[in-house]
Formats: C-alpha cells, structure tokens, sequence
C-alpha cells in the first residue's frame, strides 16, 4: 500500500494521476497547505523541505517501506516499481526524461510564479507579472513546437505528459488561451479524456 500526502495543487495532482494510471492501491492523507499543514512535524519527517507531495510506500525496494518527496522523483520511482510509463527502449526513455525534466526545472516554477505575480500577490507588481507571463508564453510555445511533430512529449504517453498535464490545465490561471496553442489544445484534450486523469485530478477529495 501506498501513502500519499497531498493537496489539490498540479505537483500534488502529478502524483495521483500516476497511481490512477498505475492501478497501485493508495490511501490519501490531505497536507492543507492554506492551513500551513506542510510545517507539522510529521510531514516534515516525510518531507523536511515541507512541499507536497510525498509518499510512503509500504512495500517498497527489498521489501522495505519507502518514504520519498519531490514530485519527479515520485514519478520516476513508480515508474520503475510498475514498468509503466516510461519507454523501455533507451531512446525513448531518455527523451521522456528530458521533457520530465523540462517540466521540473521550467514548466513548474515559472508556472508557478505566473501563478502567484497574477493571482496572489498582495499588490499588483508589474515588473513580476510581465517577465513571468511572458515565459509562461515563451515555454507554452516549446510545448506547442515540440507537440506538433508528436502526439505526446517523448515517443508514447509517459510521465512527461503526467507531470506536466496539471500545470497547463490551469491555464486560466496564468491567463493563456488555449485556441493559442492548437497542437497543446490537441495534446491536453486528450489526456483530459483519459478515466485516470479524470480520477487523480480529483485527489483529494473535497471535505
């Protein structure tokens, strides 16, 4: 079995799409982070750099339980512990790992910071909202460059399109049309039809 230590946000939604995917048993334990949850004692003994999400897996390598954080790792670990999702033949499996890692070191932060300079900062900060909209834009255009040559990130559908899924689809957030990006339309449309998805971007469930 499976721990998973969580919150609605698209690292956390990476990881439950994953297991959805995989089939794996899980059981959720919801990290509220609005409520600063994340800084508890006993995330941190998951977690000690108190991001989500993490995971305990019971039965991980030698048989041994497995405590593991940081969303990209979880993904590459799951992964290899069900074969799934991630080319077998080498080629493959290093040009998904390159979009993975896309996402991990541009996707996700500056994502994320168009996030907060447009949605949460306490005062409007143009110099913040015009450099950060204006990546959001310019990694949007790799996306779309990259998707319409293939119909996924690497040579099938893989943990790339699982991490990186849950950051375009706030899209709204960072006040990006999609209709801009007709091969990411393409490309998030379906992956939004598949069950799993569906059911891991649900995760957690709303109290």
């Amino acid at each position: 079995m499976i721990d998973l230590h969580t919150w609605s946000t698209p690292n956390g939604r990476k990881v439950s799409i994953m297991l959805e995917e995989c089939g794996l048993p899980y059981r959720v334990f919801p990290v509220n982070i609005g409520k600063g949850e994340q800084f508890r004692p006993e995330f941190l003994a998951l977690n000690p750099n108190n991001r989500i999400p993490a995971i305990v897996d019971s039965a991980g390598p030698d048989g041994k339980p497995l405590k593991l954080f940081e969303s990209g790792a979880i993904l590459v670990y799951l992964s290899g512990k069900t074969g799934k999702f991630l080319p077998q033949r080498v080629r493959g499996k290093y040009i998904a790992l390159q979009w993975l890692m896309f996402q991990m070191g541009g996707v996700g932060p500056m994502f994320g910071q168009a996030h907060h300079f447009l949605r949460a900062a306490k005062e409007p900060v143009p110099y913040g909202i015009e450099r950060y909209s204006t990546e959001t834009r310019r990694l949007y255009g790799v996306l779309e460059a990259r998707l319409k040559e293939a119909a996924f990130l690497a040579d099938e559908y893989s943990i790339a399109d699982i991490a990186t899924f849950p950051w375009v689809a706030r899209f709204e957030w960072h006040k990006v049309d999609l209709n801009d990006f007709p091969a990411v339309k393409r490309w998030f449309d379906r992956i939004a039809a598949r069950p799993a998805v569906a059911r891991g971007m649900a995760v957690p469930t709303p109290p």
